[in-house]
């Protein structure tokens, strides 16, 4: 294990990857499913077509097949993992399941011990910070892998027009790997911020401690994601949603030391073209400063990963660029960092 250099130690990604399943729902199939026109899906939600899970893909099962490659891309044995955090979704192969602990077991990790957190759709935003100061604070952690895997798409029916919103909920699985004192792709700073007035507005109604699933409950669909108040909710949210993308972002640049000017690509996850567009605008973004996932759909927690690999698949990551992964998840959660890529100049 590498030498700890005292709490002030940086922490650069090592490396990323993601997996997604081969099956594609279309825009104009979701259109014909919920009654929408074609083009309201197509081109307003930004639905071309989003990945569904086929037979083997099972939530942490993508999250292996995810850290594999990162593994691979990485360069390094699986016995150099010191911690693997899951940062996948709580709708997995089993429940009350430790996942971490399964992919320690999978890739063969016997160095690392292992937890699971979640955060929604900003886990792997959260999981970085929450990593970055287990590594600054313990000197037998120096290499982190955060994994796992996202299918909540199973908990969404087209008919029921309350939860439109998240028709866009896709599948797949993603894995970033963190190393201290790693002189590349330095993680910075990151900005959270969580809104409890929101906290029972998105749920799935049935299967808990209050209402334990029947058969009764499973045949009315009460298994599945719902909005209660989805009126009252678009009005508390819309622009607040906004502004807190916006805030999360500019304040982690700020605690990094930079400005948004200074902003050069945005890992973002999927929302609506205009929402997508807004954010860009308000940050003084081009098109091609941000990736949207229209092809892929919104793949939970991993949509940041996706957007990272299509930016190093057009050529984008330059060495000294700074760039800010971004994230919003259910509850509310909004949640971004700060990353000086490649080796600063």
């Amino acid at each position: 294990m590498a030498a700890n250099n005292g709490f002030n130690d940086q922490i650069g990604i090592l490396s990323f990857a993601s997996y997604l399943p081969d099956d594609r729902i279309t825009g104009k199939e979701i259109a014909r499913l919920s009654g929408l026109p074609a083009e309201v899906v197509e081109e307003k939600m930004g639905i071309k077509e989003k990945t569904v899970p086929g037979p083997d893909d099972h939530t942490v099962q993508m999250g292996v097949w995810a850290a594999e490659r990162a593994i691979a891309k990485a360069n390094i044995e699986t016995e150099e993992i010191d911690l693997i955090i899951y940062t996948g979704e709580e709708h997995k192969e089993y429940p009350l399941w430790t996942a971490g602990i399964y992919l320690q077991k999978k890739l063969g990790a016997v160095n690392a011990w292992a937890f699971d957190v979640s955060l929604r759709c900003s886990t792997t935003v959260m999981a970085m910070h929450v990593a970055k100061s287990l590594m600054q604070a313990d000197k037998e952690i120096n290499t982190v892998l955060l994994a796992g895997g996202y299918r909540n798409g199973d908990f969404i029916n087209y008919e029921n027009p309350r939860t439109r919103f998240m028709y866009n909920l896709a599948a797949g699985g993603g894995a970033i790997i963190l190393k201290k004192n790693h002189e590349e792709n330095i993680l910075l700073e990151t900005e959270v911020i969580t809104d409890g007035s929101f906290s029972e507005d998105v749920y799935v109604p049935a299967g808990g401690t209050k209402q334990p699933l029947t058969g009764e409950l499973l045949e009315s669909g009460a298994y599945q994601l719902d909005v209660l108040d989805p009126e009252g909710m678009k009005q508390r949210l819309e622009q607040k949603s906004m502004d807190n993308f916006l805030e999360v972002i500019r304040q982690s640049l700020a605690k990094s030391g930079f400005s948004e000017s200074d902003l050069d690509y945005l890992a973002i996850l999927h929302m609506k073209r205009s929402a997508h567009n807004h954010v860009l605008k308000s940050l003084g973004l081009k098109e091609d400063q941000a990736a949207y996932l229209n092809t892929t759909g919104h793949a939970g927690q991993f949509d940041q990963i996706i957007s990272l690999e299509n930016a190093e698949e057009r050529g984008l990551l330059q060495d000294g660029m700074v760039i800010s992964m971004v994230s919003a998840g259910i509850g509310y959660a909004w949640s971004a960092n700060t990353i000086r890529w490649g080796r600063s100049k």
